[in-house]
C-alpha cells in the first residue's frame, strides 16, 4: 500500500508518489501525466537518468506511444549523458527517435528562442538530481520554467527521490554570488527533489508561476 501526494501550483504539476516499502518514480505513473500530453506539442527536459523502466528511456517510451515530441532540451552532459562536465553541448537530432535536441548548455544562451517556445504546449521535466546547490540540472529546469511562464506553456515535473534527502547542510547562498552553479538562496545540501525545488521556487517568487 502506498499514498501519493501531488502538488499543483497554477499549471505546474508535480507527480511524485511516496511509498511505504518500495520507491517508484513519477515516470512510471503514466495514467497521471500521459492524458495531459495527448494532442499537445510536447518538449522534454531530460538526460540519461530519465528511465521509464530498466530498459527504456522516457523519451523512447513517449515516442513509442505516439506523443507529439517537438523537442528534447539537453542540459549539461547532454541528453544521453555522453558529454564531459563543463563541455558545451551541441544541438542535434536524437538518433533513436529523430526528435530535435536543443542544447541548454551551448555556451551562448541557457534559454530557448521565442520561436522554439511558441512551438511548445507542455514541458515535461525528468532528471535525477543529487540534492546539491551547485548541480546545474535544477538551474536548467528553472530557466525553462521562466520561459514557459512567458509563453503560457504547462510544466509537468516527474519526481525522483533525492539520495541526499535525509539531511540539509551548509550555508545559504548569498545571492550576490548567483551564477550558473548556484541559482537559489538554498543550502549546499538542500534535501529537496527537483519537483520540490520547482514548487518552492514558484512559491517563494524565485521563479515565475507557470
Amino acid at each position: 500500500m502506498f499514498r501519493r501526494f501531488y502538488i499543483a501550483i497554477a499549471s505546474l504539476m508535480l507527480i511524485c508518489p511516496v511509498l511505504a516499502q518500495e520507491v517508484e518514480v513519477g515516470a512510471v505513473h503514466t495514467e497521471e501525466y500521459m492524458p495531459l500530453l495527448r494532442g499537445q506539442r510536447v518538449a522534454v527536459l531530460a538526460n540519461h537518468t530519465a528511465m521509464y523502466s530498466a530498459e527504456e528511456h522516457i523519451v523512447d517510451m513517449m515516442h513509442r506511444e505516439g506523443v507529439n515530441l517537438v523537442g528534447i532540451f539537453a542540459p549539461e552532459h547532454g541528453f544521453r549523458g555522453s558529454v564531459e562536465a563543463g563541455v558545451e553541448v551541441e544541438d542535434g537530432v536524437d538518433s533513436r527517435t529523430g526528435v530535435a535536441i536543443l542544447s541548454l548548455y551551448n555556451g551562448n544562451t541557457q534559454r530557448p528562442s521565442d520561436e522554439v517556445m511558441r512551438s511548445i504546449d507542455v514541458l515535461v521535466v525528468d532528471m535525477q538530481d543529487v540534492g546539491l546547490r551547485f548541480y546545474t540540472y535544477y538551474i536548467s529546469m528553472l530557466r525553462l520554467m521562466d520561459a514557459c511562464a512567458d509563453f503560457g506553456c504547462r510544466v509537468v515535473v516527474l519526481g525522483r527521490p533525492n539520495p541526499n534527502g535525509h539531511y540539509v547542510d551548509g550555508p545559504i547562498l548569498d545571492m550576490k554570488y548567483k551564477s550558473g552553479v548556484g541559482w537559489l538562496p538554498i543550502p549546499v545540501v538542500h534535501g529537496l527533489t527537483m519537483g520540490e525545488i520547482a514548487t518552492m521556487a514558484v512559491g517563494e517568487g524565485w521563479a515565475k508561476p507557470v
